[in-house]
Order: C-alpha cells, then sequence, then structure tokens
C-alpha cells in the first residue's frame, strides 16, 4: 500500500495574507510542514500542491517535491485530486499547511484505518476531537460531526448537532478536524462530482463525499493542532517553537 502526503498551499488565505510564507524560526511556515511531515516516516512521498509560484520556489530551494496547480480551486480536496491524478499512489493524506507542528499520532491512526480494512470498504478517514465548551458546540465555525456506532460519518453540520431534546440522557459533541486520508478513487469521484446540493448549504466539503456514497471512518483524537490563521496565532506558533 503506497501512502503519499499532499500539502494544499495557497498563498492568498482571506484571514492572513501570505502566512504559509511568514518567518517561522528562520524558515517559512510551509517550509516548517513541509519537512515536519517527512520527519513522520509515514509517507512514500511527499508533495506541495500550490497556485503560488512564490511557494512553489520555496519548496524547490528546500528540495522539496511541489506541484502546481493548473486550475483554480474552491477546497482542498479539489486542488489535491487534480495533483494525484497522474501520480502511483494507493492512499492520499491531506496535511494542512499551515499547521507545522504534525499530530504524528493521529496521522498513525488515519494509515492504520485502511491497513485493517482488508475488504477495502473504507473511502475516506478523517479526526475529530470532542468538545465540551457550550461557545465551541454553538459556533458554526466550528464543523461538527455525528457518527454511528462503528464511527462511521452520519453527517457533518455546522449546527449543533445531535440536538439535546431529552437533558436526562448524555450527549457528546464532536468538532470535524479537517484532515482527510483518502482512498485515491474516492479523491478522483470527488473531483469529477458538482458541489452537491447540501455541501452548497453548508460549505463542508466532506458532505460532498457522504452525498455521492463515500464511506468516512472517524478517528477521535485529543490533540488540538497549532494551527495558523491569523498574525496572533503566528507568535503563539513562534513560542511553541521555542518550547519544543
Amino acid at each position: 500500500m503506497k501512502v503519499i502526503a499532499m500539502i494544499p498551499a495557497r498563498y492568498s488565505a482571506s484571514r492572513f495574507p501570505g502566512k504559509l510564507m511568514k518567518d517561522l524560526g528562520g524558515k517559512p511556515v510551509i517550509v516548517r510542514t513541509y519537512e515536519a511531515t517527512l520527519k513522520t516516516n509515514l509517507f512514500d512521498e511527499v508533495y506541495v500542491v500550490t497556485d503560488s509560484d512564490i511557494i512553489s520556489e520555496t519548496i524547490k530551494k528546500a528540495n522539496g517535491n511541489v506541484i502546481m496547480s493548473i486550475k483554480e480551486h474552491e477546497c482542498g480536496s479539489d486542488r489535491i485530486a487534480e495533483a494525484v491524478q497522474n501520480i502511483d499512489a494507493d492512499i492520499v493524506i491531506n496535511v494542512q499547511g499551515d499547521e507545522p507542528f504534525i499530530d504524528t499520532v493521529s496521522l498513525t491512526k488515519l494509515v492504520a484505518v485502511f491497513k485493517a480494512d482488508e475488504k477495502k470498504e473504507i473511502d475516506l478517514a478523517s479526526l475529530k476531537v470532542q468538545i465540551t465548551n457550550q461557545e465551541d458546540i454553538e459556533n458554526p465555525n466550528n464543523v461538527k460531526v455525528i457518527t454511528d456506532i462503528n464511527n462511521l460519518a452520519i453527517y457533518f453540520s455546522r449546527s449543533v448537532i445531535p440536538y439535546h431534546r431529552d437533558k436526562e440522557v448524555a450527549v457528546k459533541y464532536y468538532k470535524h478536524k479537517g484532515v482527510y486520508a483518502f482512498r485515491k478513487q474516492a479523491l478522483l469521484d470527488f473531483y469529477k462530482t458538482p458541489i452537491t446540493p447540501l455541501e452548497a448549504a453548508e460549505k463542508i466539503e466532506a458532505i460532498r463525499y457522504q452525498e455521492i456514497g463515500k464511506k468516512i471512518k472517524m478517528v477521535e483524537t485529543n490533540v488540538e493542532a497549532v494551527g495558523i490563521d491569523t498574525p496572533e496565532d503566528l507568535e503563539k506558533a513562534i513560542q511553541h517553537l521555542k518550547n519544543v
């Protein structure tokens, strides 16, 4: 089973433009992420996929593998799918470019899902983390996920799911972390399918996979990523780097 990592990297982030090229302890954020992904030793190959000449040249100077996107893309799955069409791989892991401190334990669990799936019934694996703070639960920026008893995703939503009608019944809430492991074919099927109705309504790409019949295995993690979405996050990352 050939497992590769793809790191989608856009230069023009809406909240923090150019964040992937910001300095993090002497290296750009995207280079930190690329090198950290390599060091996990989980992948046969690691690629950065970008629409930016600046990012492309930076990765090349760091002796990294980079693929330039040909088209404009709405989401990371589309960008990765275009890139992997002609690459030999069985499993493709989407690593977030703005999360330079790689959670190796969680990535290992995602790869393990496919190693255990002898019948090849699982199309994707992704991560969920329990949330207990009511503000986090109600925040529409936090995508929630509910699963069946086998941890297969039933639905993703920006709304509060499940609705806690009977207060005597204990309910757990889980936030979806946008780290995916795909069978290559599932990724290609997603790419050739137009945006689906529920996906369009919620603006959650995972829903398209469900709407076209793909099975998504959710893996629980308790590790919150150190992501970089704002200048303040970058300062926190700089301090985190000094402490690791």
